[in-house]
């Protein structure tokens, strides 16, 4: 085969097995019970080759294809033998190279010439894997076995068969188990139908060239982001951002990370971060490890493939014993906050090596969850935040950011499905960071209670610690949640807490922005006019960020009168 042939084959064999990844997501989300992945997309698909190598993901959740990658590898080391028709399911963290125990993976070997050449996997986010919290995710939990039910690499499915007796076994052990059997259903469901499209892919190419496929692409994505290393000085940079805590009450945690560039060559250290935590903050290597490929991708080319490739071509050095490489039986359950402050951390270590049109602001870095249980339901929702700002941009507003990419529940479908009734749900003013460009609004939600004994699960970060701005932009504000009883008496809640809601009383959670970029005096006043038209930053803020002088001047701008005599 010749080098155009096989380069040209291997684009073709990206694409279809991304189409794959892509179908098996679509087909989870409709399938699914649960709002946390039909509306939420809480969710993430992955093809992998014969030695869990990842071929291809879908544009789903960051975090989680490093878990599904690690998942592979455990069942490759638990079971080297499979028959056509398994399906194996796992969940945990130092059993199966899981992220955190809600996040279930469901792992297919696809059977081509009478060999398992590939794998097709799925992961969701179920709303409660059990434990003593509701929604399994307090930031509080003191190990692993706090957290919910371990699940090991377990044969899920045979012939084609679900183990109805596994089903309930897994179900029983959580709230909401009707929910909970129905999307492990749906997860096998959709990893079969996967599976018999891989194993298309394979009959139109042959196993021989399809499998040399793989390896090209892979091998090309590593040259590339090789090369675009390279295209960097070289030298040592370092970060360091913190965590308001460690779940269990501790002072602010660091996040430490040493980039260093040396030819076409990256390496990250991330010694000197937090030692692990006795609360649910630590980071499992799998999650490390996607945190590092997404961060890597964003930064120095988006256009780049999933795969391993984005793994081979980057190393990575990590303490153990410390918030990003936990040993067992360390909690988890939080560890997103984790993870996207870290990867605000790498996008700090690498700015200075990027061209000024690829740099960015700090952005919300944080994913503030809440969890709400009645007798009959759990609801868990994480909120978005502000993106920091561009160098010529200003932040999105509103957004997840990072490794959790899912969106926001519409009211119409909280409402409908749950007890509860959305009283807020707007962007959050004066919450973005000043500059040149503004960083990205907050997002404001206030989520009220029907019925009495609503039990409330807070898991969340960023209230001690704003965004920070780039290039002399300012800061964001930072999140606050509060608990607003029915006769009008409020409380601020802690980051990482519990408390009940009887009728009437609700939680307002108020997420941060993003940093600015660039001195706020070099905003123009057609910008600055428009923020406060817009209602994105007061007027008081406004002469506070950028002076009383040219808040008047675009005041003066944006008049009827002052337009007119232009």
């Amino acid at each position: 085969m010749s080098v155009t042939h096989s380069a040209i084959l291997a684009s073709v064999v990206a694409e279809r097995l991304l189409a794959v990844a892509d179908d098996i997501g679509h087909i989870l989300i409709r399938g699914a019970f649960s709002s946390n992945i039909k509306e939420r997309r809480d969710c993430s698909t992955a093809v992998f080759d014969a030695k869990g190598r990842l071929l291809a993901q879908a544009d789903h959740m960051p975090i989680h294809i490093g878990s599904l990658m690690w998942g592979v590898r455990a069942l490759l080391a638990r079971a080297p033998t499979f028959a056509p028709g398994d399906a194996w399911v796992m969940n945990d963290p130092y059993l199966a190279g899981g992220t955190h125990l809600p996040d279930i993976s469901v792992i297919t070997p696809v059977f081509v010439e009478g060999e398992a050449a590939f794998f097709v996997g799925n992961i969701a986010h179920h709303a409660d894997v059990g434990g003593p919290t509701p929604g399994s995710v307090s930031g509080r939990s003191p190990d692993i076995f706090s957290e919910g039910i371990r699940i090991p690499p377990i044969r899920i499915a045979r012939n084609g068969e679900v183990d109805d007796d596994l089903v309930h076994l897994l179900s029983a052990n959580t709230r909401g188990a009707t929910e909970r059997a129905l999307d492990l259903k749906t997860q096998v469901g959709a990893n079969a139908r996967g599976a018999a499209l891989v194993a298309d892919i394979a009959a139109d190419h042959g196993l021989a060239a399809l499998t040399a496929a793989c390896d090209t692409l892979i091998a090309a994505t590593e040259t590339r982001l090789r090369s675009a290393i390279a295209a960097l000085p070289d030298g040592t940079t370092h970060a360091l951002r913190h965590l308001d805590d460690d779940g269990a009450g501790s002072d602010p945690v660091p996040l430490a990370v040493a980039a260093t560039i040396a030819g076409d060559r990256l390496a990250l250290d991330f010694a000197g971060s937090g030692a692990e935590a006795k609360g649910a903050v630590n980071l499992s290597r799998s999650s490390l490890e996607a945190t590092v490929a997404y961060a890597i991708k964003a930064c120095l080319d988006p256009t780049l493939p999933a795969n391993q490739g984005l793994f081979d071509a980057v190393s990575i050095a990590v303490p153990d014993g410390t918030i990003v490489s936990p040993r067992p039986p360390a909690a988890v359950a939080a560890r997103a906050v984790t993870s996207n402050r870290l990867a605000g951390a790498i996008f700090d270590a690498l700015r200075p090596a990027l061209s000024p049109e690829r740099r960015m602001a700090a952005s919300n870095d944080s994913t503030s969850l809440v969890v709400l249980k009645g007798e009959d339901f759990v609801f868990p929702e994480s909120m978005g935040g502000g993106a920091g700002a561009f160098a010529d941009e200003d932040g999105m507003d509103g957004v997840h950011v990072h490794t959790v990419n899912s969106t926001n529940l519409p009211i119409e479908a909280l409402e409908a499905a749950y007890p509860l009734r959305c009283r807020t749900y707007a962007l959050g003013p004066d919450t973005g960071g000043a500059g040149r460009q503004r960083g990205g609004l907050g997002l404001v939600r206030e989520i009220v209670a029907l019925r009495d004994g609503t039990a409330l699960t807070v898991r969340s970060d960023g209230h001690v610690f704003a965004a920070p701005g780039a290039d002399g932009g300012g800061d964001s504000a930072t999140t606050r949640i509060t608990l607003v009883r029915a006769d009008g008496g409020t409380r601020e809640l802690a980051s990482k807490c519990t408390a009940t809601l009887n009728a009437g009383d609700a939680v307002r959670i108020e997420t941060l922005g993003g940093g600015g970029y660039g001195p706020p005096a070099e905003r123009s006043l057609t910008a600055l006019a428009a923020d406060l038209a817009d209602g994105h930053i007061t007027e008081p803020a406004a002469r506070r960020a950028y002076g009383s002088a040219r808040v008047d001047a675009a005041l003066a701008y944006a008049s009827p009168v002052s337009t007119a005599e232009r």
